[in-house]
């Protein structure tokens, strides 16, 4: 469905990356995912299945196996969603040093997460489980940008909402399989734990492989077209920034990549995401939420994630499509909205068996309206030459936000109990989705070739 549009495309069709047929035809047009995507798609399919494993046991053994309290474990889960901003920028800056060095440095990364599995076999206390979350999550640091830089370069800017949506699709389609996989590992055997570590690694293995044999080390540039979707706010309508030629060659240094913050309307959108960030509950406090709400039993507590993911996975295309035609930046703050409403569903007294399918399909919508969208926005606004730079500075920025968001959930828990905490972060999202409205980015202004006149 997505690949390729046999009905629309002819002979003349230009070419985009990576061989994928970009078809232009009077009255309609339909875009190919480009094969780097659904390639990259499928390492990300591969990678969740083990990494969602791991995080849908994680609180549980963690919280109940180990006996850490609410600030414990949110120390140990800011750790693992938040370490990754430290070394984000490291990996966007290697990777565009090299000019095709995205899929070696995101190989880096999956390695360096692939390998921190079965060491959780012999961790058993605060300290050693941190510093493997850390290393975990350094790997994911590295390697979150290059990919995403791949997946931009692959793609039309027209298209990058529907190209971030297959992937994150993708990705999600094995965050759904992670926690069933881990659910039916732990009631199959005696030390479930362990063996969850261990086939998650096995699953990690594979992944790499996959990105080291079918993900292209070179990209093809992306053909462009004479038109461009009237319509968004803040999207390909304006022309992509980055795949112009700019007046001057931008150097891909560190100190580029932060001065990318100097334009207006990239500095607007990494601020809002931060703000966002700060009130973003992390997914495993969710979780832990709605088994003291609903008194899941433990041994079905692996199965929450999949509500998430299932929702995910469903709205992740149709979203990322709409925020090609509609405006990223909307659907990126009606995901923020969403978020609320789970929230506000989490401090009701409804007890009902509705509650948490409610729950899991706002969070998941969430993700789906944000995640993916967030990229593309940013690839708008971002320099082919600092492409992974500049998408690791609004991803390194969120990132501390909820690193910081998990500490203070966590805090606020154990010292005046999960209701409060909820309500400050329930009344600090409203807050800061409604300045991140009024601080809203503008449209990007395309950055033109020497000698072109802008009249």
């Amino acid at each position: 469905m997505y690949v390729a549009d046999s009905r629309a495309s002819s002979p003349d069709a230009p070419a985009s990356a990576e061989g994928a047929v970009r078809p232009v035809v009077a009255g309609r047009r339909r875009a190919a995912v480009a094969p780097t995507v659904l390639a990259l798609g499928t390492v990300s399919l591969i990678t969740d299945v083990s990494s969602e494993m791991v995080t849908a046991v994680l609180p549980l053994y963690l919280v109940a196996g180990l006996g850490l309290s609410p600030l414990g474990f949110g120390l140990l889960d800011g750790i693992y969603n938040g370490f990754s901003a430290l070394v984000r920028l490291a990996g966007g800056h290697l990777a565009d040093r090299g000019g095709g060095r995205h899929k070696w440095v995101a190989g880096l990364g999956y390695g360096i997460s692939a390998l921190c599995k079965p060491l959780l076999l012999l961790a058993h206390s605060l300290t050693p489980i941190g510093l493997i979350l850390a290393a975990d999550r350094t790997g994911k640091g590295l390697r979150t940008a290059p990919r995403d830089a791949l997946i931009s370069l692959s793609s039309t800017p027209e298209t990058r909402g529907r190209s971030f949506g297959v992937h994150r699709a993708m990705d999600t389609a094995g965050a759904l399989l992670g926690p069933l996989a881990a659910f039916l590992i732990l009631r199959a055997t005696v030390d479930g734990y362990d063996a969850v570590f261990t086939v998650s690694f096995c699953v990690a293995v594979t992944g790499v492989l996959v990105l080291v044999l079918f993900v292209p080390g070179k990209r093809v540039p992306v053909a462009q077209t004479p038109e461009a979707p009237q319509g968004s706010e803040d999207g390909p309508a304006q022309a992509d920034a980055a795949a112009r030629p700019a007046t001057d060659a931008v150097r891909p240094t560190l100190r580029a990549a932060l001065a990318l913050l100097r334009r207006r309307d990239l500095r607007r959108l990494t601020i809002c995401a931060l703000l966002l960030g700060l009130a973003t509950v992390s997914d495993s406090f969710i979780y832990l939420l709605l088994q003291r709400r609903l008194g899941v039993p433990d041994r079905w507590f692996a199965l929450l994630p999949l509500g998430t993911a299932a929702a995910f996975l469903l709205l992740a295309v149709p979203l990322g499509r709409l925020a090609d035609r509609a405006g990223r930046w909307r659907v990126f703050l009606a995901g923020h909205g969403s978020l609320l409403l789970a929230y506000a569903l989490l401090l009701t007294s409804w007890h009902g068996t509705a509650l948490p399918y409610a729950v899991l399909t706002l969070h998941g919508g969430f993700y789906a309206a944000t995640d993916g969208v967030l990229m593309a926005a940013a690839s708008d606004r971002v320099p082919e030459e600092l492409r992974s730079s500049g998408l690791a500075v609004v991803q390194t920025g969120q990132a501390l936000a909820r690193f910081a968001c998990s500490l203070l959930f966590g805090a606020a828990w154990t010292l005046w109990g999960d209701r409060t905490a909820l309500v400050a972060a329930t009344a600090a999202l409203a807050a800061c989705a409604a300045f991140s409205y009024t601080l809203r980015p503008k449209n990007p202004t395309p950055l033109r070739p020497k000698g072109t006149a802008t009249g």
